[in-house]
């Protein structure tokens, strides 16, 4: 309980209540005043039209005829009114009270006493309000009203109210609990399923409701990033297992070469040469895999994105253009670049040329000679088409992954790392690699946000 208190849910459902409570006091005050309010300022409007009728006979027909109106109003059958004629000396001269009352009058002047311990409502006291002036010769007149009635339903009034305040904050406290704890077990399966990943299993999910609220869309979230989470995690295990396997080759045809010269009994620079010729390129091709698994960490760690800036993407393509063209050319194969338009998008220039670079290096490279390569600037679209091999549909996620290679492009110089270079440039600029069908051939485009 001392937890669920402590929760941010209660504390907002606390403040709502008192925001609540606040609003509820302010009607029932408005209540209050209309109805009790209403009815003493009857009573008040009624004493006032007595002191005149009392005050006009006193004018007309002096203290007699005062006397004589006071004594008609104070035997009147059932009246609730109140009258006192006291003479300098305490003497009651005409009314039905015995005596003066105690007690000071209010501001306003008003009398508020009490006439008899018991003859109000329910055995209770009879109360009176009333208002007293002083006559000349030291008279005193008092007109009142009985407000037994009135008190009685007053203090019922206030009760009621007293009530209705109470339990509205009790529901509110009891609501408040109920809220905190729905939300608090929604936490705590949040906070379960945290602490079985910290611990090491990351199958766990947070566990969804289905009705779209805010909670609902954090634990999708939530569970959208555990599922990244595990397919990086996953990735870097094969990642690891392919960088074992393909650097195991290269490594141990370099300690062969080396072990073979130094073996050698002959002493012809020639051959020295070229086994340090056959070694050197061993080693250049270790530090190509290097080169491109440092290049697609940098990308993925998301650093370069601080450096965006403007750039003109048919530049990008052209000068990328300018560099493999030569190279097509001297393979026997047709290479176009269509510049549709020159559109700009927010990027790294030098990350972007080296993903258009890749496409045009796996388009030239796998495509046989006669045939044809065509680069494509269209929107904020860069496409490489070929009339290679292709990729089949139920391959083309699979190469996206780090050393992947399919069988047709084990025979090709390669270590598997481009498509995985240019999706991690494209998910660094928010963007995404599409592979299609040229028929024959890939399609293969570089799809940015538009500016």
């Amino acid at each position: 309980m001392l937890r669920l208190l402590r929760t941010t849910t209660f504390r907002v459902a606390l403040l709502y209540l008192c925001l609540f409570l606040g609003s509820v006091g302010v009607i029932l005050g408005v209540v209050y005043r209309s109805t009790a309010g209403f009815v003493e300022s009857q009573l008040h409007e009624a004493i006032g039209e007595d002191i005149g009728a009392l005050r006009e006979q006193f004018d007309r027909r002096g203290l007699p005829g005062l006397i004589d109106a006071v004594r008609v109003r104070s035997a009147a059958p059932h009246t609730n009114s109140i009258y006192l004629v006291m003479a300098p000396g305490g003497v009651a001269l005409a009314g039905n009270l015995s005596g003066w009352p105690g007690g000071a009058p209010d501001e306003q002047g008003w009398l508020h006493f009490t006439v008899a311990d018991t003859g109000g409502p329910s055995g209770g006291p009879a109360t009176a309000r009333a208002v007293s002036f002083a006559l000349p010769g030291g008279l005193r007149l008092l007109v009142g009203r009985d407000m037994s009635e009135l008190d009685s339903v007053r203090r019922q009034i206030v009760s009621s109210l007293g009530w209705i305040f109470a339990v509205t904050a009790a529901l509110g406290v009891a609501g408040g609990v109920l809220l905190s704890r729905s939300v608090l077990h929604r936490i705590e399966a949040i906070n379960r399923t945290t602490r079985r990943i910290i611990d090491g299993d990351l199958s766990g999910r947070v566990a969804r409701s289905g009705n779209g609220d805010e909670i609902d869309r954090l634990a999708g979230n939530l569970n959208a990033m555990l599922d990244r989470i595990e397919g990086l995690m996953a990735g870097l295990r094969q990642v690891t297992e392919n960088i074992a396997h393909d650097l195991r080759t290269p490594l141990t045809r370099l300690r062969t070469r080396i072990e073979l010269t130094l073996l050698r009994e002959d002493e012809e620079p020639e051959a020295y040469r070229a086994a340090l010729q056959d070694a050197l390129a061993e080693a250049d091709r270790l530090l190509s895999i290097f080169t491109a698994l440092l290049s697609i960490a940098q990308v993925e760690s998301r650093a370069q994105r601080e450096d965006f800036r403007p750039v003109d993407l048919a530049e990008v393509a052209e000068t990328a253009a300018d560099l493999y063209e030569p190279l097509a050319e001297e393979k026997g194969l047709a290479f176009t670049t269509e510049i549709r338009e020159r559109p700009v998008v927010q990027g790294n220039a030098q990350l972007l040329a080296q993903a258009v670079a890749n496409l045009l290096d796996n388009a030239v490279k796998y495509t046989p000679p006669g045939g044809r390569v065509v680069l494509t600037v269209d929107r904020n679209r860069v496409t490489v088409a070929d009339s290679g091999p292709g990729i089949p549909p139920d391959q083309r996620d699979a190469v996206l992954r780090r050393f992947v290679r399919l069988d047709d492009a084990r025979a090709t110089p390669g270590n598997g790392l481009g498509l995985s270079l240019v999706d991690a440039v494209a998910r660094l600029h928010r963007a995404h690699l599409e592979l299609d069908d040229n028929r024959p051939g890939l399609r293969a485009s570089l799809v940015l946000p538009e500016a």
